[in-house]
């Protein structure tokens, strides 16, 4: 187990409400709280970072500063976190699911853990 979850952009939609599954998503292991992910997201904006909706420098970027915040196993920072398209990924994780992204917000979630 971990605190796992999937950053995606919101185009990443499909009409029907499922995902497009050739779309790019990072994955984290223990940082996938609703918290940490606005905190990678203030501040990737804050450095200027380029956004992934409109350029795939952006996603390496994104996916550098969530490394260089979390600490990983034996101590070697950025373990816990993956890029691949969602077919791949574990969006349906029983944690945090997946985070849609626009202009540097969540804007909408998947697979959200039921309150209980």
């Amino acid at each position: 187990m971990g605190n796992r979850a999937v950053i995606t952009t919101a185009d990443a939609l499909n009409e029907d409400g499922t995902l497009k599954g050739d779309k790019i998503g990072i994955y984290v292991h223990w940082y996938g709280s609703r918290d940490d992910v606005e905190r990678f997201l203030k501040e990737a904006k804050e450095a200027g970072v380029r956004n992934p909706e409109y350029d795939n420098y952006g996603w390496a970027r994104l996916c550098q500063v969530i490394a260089n915040n979390i600490d990983g196993d034996g101590g070697i920072k950025g373990t816990g976190v993956g890029i691949d398209i969602l077919d791949r990924l574990d969006c349906d994780n029983g944690d945090n699911g997946v985070y849609l992204i626009k202009d540097w917000e969540i804007v909408g979630r998947m697979y959200e853990p039921e309150e209980g």
